[in-house]
């Protein structure tokens, strides 16, 4: 590891051997130096696939290490928030995928430790890396639609639609699993970013598929967590807002971002079924021509692509960590973005269980 390098352990070791791992270890400023599993054989044996010098059972085993000095959690929802936890309070900086906890009230604990031990924090929220999605963000800054009249996002895929895929973490609400937790908090972070904070919100989530086999047994079980949740929402300025979450979708229409203005319409959106993020376009109109498909500059395309979609705008996101920690600054998104992102998911379940409109406080007010 060079002086310049900043060492970097790997918690969780489904998405974070397809994303995490490689996309650190692509970057120029990160090196992965250590990766945790509970099972340690099964640590050695990821740490030799990815040529990983140190391969730990334990969270403490991996926060002594001199040489990790930052640490990536891809674990399950219902983890973030202990190892997140002792992760900051071993002064370590955080990259943390979303949801960022099991409720904002853990989410705001790590956000002020990581306040007070100065360290810099990252949110894996990819959209905001995306080409299309940051010139659909120049546009808009630039008052390309005039006055905003309508916001309609759908979010239509069928990952869960099959009845007969396993029982897991995912198909329990206790554990952070469902579509509002798994797709939900990515538009609660580009809905703010893009257009405005939520004044206030209805929504209502559903569990279509009740039970699943357990991968052990064969047994149905039961599923609480939701699996399609749709929403509407009021943005500060005025502006309507509704959206349709679903992963039980079978031939969902995939990812679209429909904005109807006084002046033009901006339309973003991929039918990709299996990557979400490979496929995005994006269309524009105005005063009432045709829509139009809009060019992506340049200066904005990735200077690399790989199979997976997902690994080029988690390079960026590593990359604007990495310009946090080096300038010791704070930058988006981190995890005061994930703060946000947590405190609508909790304000959704509890329109959903009064059946009534919920009002979203300030931010700052919230942090204090």
């Amino acid at each position: 590891m060079t002086q310049s390098t900043i060492g970097v352990a790997v918690m969780g070791t489904g998405f974070g051997q397809k994303i995490h791992i490689p996309g650190l270890q692509l970057h120029h400023k990160t090196e992965v130096v250590a990766v945790y599993h509970r099972d340690l054989d099964k640590a050695r044996s990821i740490a030799a696939t990815h040529q990983i010098p140190h391969a730990c059972q334990s969270l403490a085993e991996v926060l002594a290490l001199p040489e990790v000095q930052a640490v990536s959690i891809s674990t399950p929802p219902f983890l973030h928030y202990e190892q997140a936890k002792a992760a900051l309070q071993a002064g370590k900086h955080l990259l943390l995928e979303k949801p960022t906890a099991l409720n904002v009230e853990e989410a705001i604990e790590l956000y002020h430790l990581a306040q007070t031990q100065k360290v810099s924090t990252a949110l894996d929220f990819e959209f905001r890396f995306v080409p299309a999605w940051q010139r659909l963000a120049d546009l808009l800054a630039e008052g390309y639609v005039g006055q905003k009249r309508l916001v309609k996002i759908d979010w239509l895929v069928s990952s869960r639609a099959d009845a007969t895929r396993s029982w897991n973490w995912y198909a329990r609400k206790d554990q952070g699993g469902g579509a509002l937790g798994a797709i939900g908090s990515h538009l609660f972070d580009y809905i703010p970013w893009l257009f405005a904070p939520i004044k206030r919100l209805c929504g209502r989530l559903s569990t279509t598929i009740s039970s699943r086999p357990d991968p052990l047994t064969g047994e149905f079980k039961p599923v609480d967590a939701d699996d399609t949740c749709t929403l509407l929402m009021e943005l500060d300025e005025g502006t309507p807002c509704q959206a349709a979450l679903s992963a039980v979708t079978y031939q969902g229409r995939g990812h679209w971002v429909e904005v109807y203005g006084d002046r033009g319409t901006l339309i973003l959106g991929s039918d990709n079924q299996k990557d979400y993020v490979h496929g995005f376009r994006l269309w524009g109109s105005q005063q009432g021509n045709p829509l139009t498909e809009l060019e992506i500059p340049a200066r904005l395309q990735f200077p690399q692509t790989y199979t997976d979609g997902r690994l080029a705008p988690f390079i960026r996101v590593v990359d604007r960590w990495v310009e946090s920690i080096e300038q010791g600054q704070a930058s988006a998104p981190s995890l005061r973005e994930g703060v946000y992102s947590q405190l609508l998911m909790d304000l959704t379940h509890q329109s959903h269980e009064t059946a009534a409109w919920v009002d979203v406080p300030a931010l700052d007010t919230l942090l204090g």
